[in-house]
Order: structure tokens, then sequence, then C-alpha cells
């Protein structure tokens, strides 16, 4: 099967192809490769994948030097001469698309990346999956579009019309224009509501490299909320074979707009968790209390009976097997 993955210099990306490599899929990645964190983290995903850095021009096709199946383009979502011509060449079976502008709180800072990227980008996503036949688009939601909904468990089933931040908005934006697009042109199509995902190869403005980072440099982790908060961390491997088995269960699914969690559905309170970051680095956290944050969220709790009723997905790997090999990875990328 041939499968676009966007977002494939980013941290979910990085980890999909590499598992939709070793099922024998043909990969194409893409990836615009900007500067909202450090983009020698998304080159030296890159690399391990067999993509040279120096080989890397806007909208040429790079054929991986490790992969025989696996090929990258440096390319913006947005792009209305380029896509359209990426999947006019290519002939995709199906797309994962997991490129966006993420981040909660940079939302608010700078409102434009998110609509462009999220908006803009996703809409030229549909129009090329909807001109070139493709059987399957799973594309990424978010756990942030529940808001602040104090229902817990979060289930599909329930409103998610009060995002509290315009990253939110656009995710739900994601949604309803992925189901209008199945309706009108049958395009099968799977949202995931992604829950805090954490491990190996993770974003540098995420809470386990922040963490760690002030771990072993000595300086205060910042608490919101005065530490009452709790996450659905999930370990990457664990969503990474989830998103595969919706990605390739069927050869060509029925036509349909579907959304499911993907998480835990185990939620851990913020301050268990920097004791398990504590233990896994051998040092204690210096912590600098703080009120909360616009946009953020006390909590986030997965139901994921949906997805474990539809595709057998059930997540397997404890927080502290996954803190451990974060950990591991972290010492040795970082030094």
């Amino acid at each position: 099967m041939k499968i676009l993955v966007t977002g494939a210099a980013g941290f979910i990306g990085y980890h999909l192809v590499r598992s939709l490599l070793g099922c024998g899929h043909n990969v194409v990645g893409l990836d615009n490769i900007n500067d909202y964190y450090d983009i020698n983290l998304k080159y030296s995903r890159l690399h391990e994948c067999g993509i040279a850095r120096d080989e890397i021009v806007y909208g040429e096709i790079v054929q991986s030097t490790s992969y025989p199946g696996y090929r990258f383009v440096k390319l913006d979502l947005s792009d209305k001469t380029g896509l359209p011509r990426l999947f006019a060449a290519e002939r995709f079976d199906k797309v994962c698309n997991l490129a966006a502008q993420a981040g909660v709180r940079y939302s608010i800072e700078n409102p434009w990346a998110y609509v462009d990227s999220n908006l803009v980008g996703f809409a030229n996503i549909l129009e090329c999956c909807r001109h070139n036949g493709i059987k399957h688009l799973v594309y990424a939601s978010s756990s942030s579009v529940y808001g602040a909904n104090e229902k817990v468990p979060f289930s599909e089933d329930d409103k998610v019309d009060e995002p509290v931040s315009l990253y939110a908005a656009t995710k739900k934006a994601n949604e309803l224009m992925a189901a209008a697009y199945s309706k009108l042109y049958a395009i099968p199509v799977t949202g995931l509501r992604f829950f805090t995902v954490y491990g190996p190869w993770g974003r540098p403005d995420m809470s386990p490299v922040l963490f760690a980072d002030a771990i072993m440099s000595g300086k205060p982790i910042k608490v919101f909320n005065g530490g009452d908060m709790s996450r659905d961390f999930t370990y990457i491997d664990d969503i990474v074979e989830g998103v595969v088995r919706i990605l390739v269960a069927c050869e060509e699914p029925a036509v349909s707009a579907l959304v499911y969690n993907i998480g835990c559905g185990s939620p851990v309170r913020l301050m268990d968790f920097i004791a398990t970051m504590e233990s896994a680095f051998g040092r204690k956290a210096e912590l600098e209390m703080l009120p909360m944050q616009k946009g953020d969220v006390p909590r986030t709790f997965a139901d994921t009976t949906h997805l474990e009723r539809d595709f057998g997905y059930k997540p397997h790997i404890s927080l502290e097997e996954g803190i451990a090999e974060f950990a591991k990875w972290y010492r040795e990328y970082y030094g």
C-alpha cells in the first residue's frame, strides 16, 4: 500500500513512518520543517529514517538511504500548486495527515499560523483527497476539543462546542470539514483525538522534555494550577499501534466520517508524573507553583471503548516503562 504521511518530521509522524515501513508499506513523508521548535530535532528524526539534511530541497522528493520504500518531500500543506501536483504524480492509496501547527498556548500568541496550517492546509488536503480517489483519510484531531468539559472520562459522544483555545477550535473545525467532504464526495475519513503523547523523540515544548531539562539543569519546573492537574499520558508506541490499525485495517473502508479518542484511558496526576520523572532521572525537581494558564484545562481523560470495540486497541505500556525509555533517549540525544 502507498501511504502519504504528513508531519513526517514531527514526533508522532516520525514513529508512524518507521512503523509503516516495518509493515512493508511504501511511504512518502511530507513536512514543511517550520521553526515552531528546534528544527535540528526534526532533521535528526529525518536522518534516523535515512533522509540527509543537505539533500532536502523544497518541493523535491528525496529517497531514503536506509529504507527503499521511503521517500520524503519538504512541502507546505497550504501550497495550492505543490500539494495537488504531488498527489497527482504519486497516486496514494491512503493519507495520514498529522501535519498541523501545534501548541495550545502558542495559538494565543500567533493565531495566523493556525489559520494557515490547520484550516487552509487541511482544506488543501481534503481537496487533494477528493480529486485523487484516496481510499481513506486519517487525520489528527486533539483532546483539546473537549475544552473545559467537567464530565470524565471524555467520550466521543460528548458535546465539543466550547473550545478554550484557537488551536482547539481549528481541530474541531477539521472534524466538521472532514465530515462535510465525506458526505459530499464519498471519502472515508477518520479523525483521531490524541491525548497527551510522550516518549523518545518527543517535542521540546511538551512537558516531558521541559521537565527533564529543568531537572537536569537544576532549574524549577513550572507547575500550573498549583499542581492540581491531570493528563491522560500515552506512550508513543501505543499511539502508533492504534494509528496503524485504523489506517491499514481495511483495504477499502466503508464511506463514513468517524472520530475516535486515542489515549491511555488512565489519567495521571501532574505531581505523580513529576515524581516518576524524578525517579527516572535520579534527581529531585525544584517546583515553581503558578496559576492556570489561558487556554489550558485542568484534566484530560480518554474514554477509548469505541476504539477498543472497533479495532481491538488497548494501550499496555505503563507510565514507569514509558518514562524510563524516554529518559534513556533524552540522555543519549541531549547528552
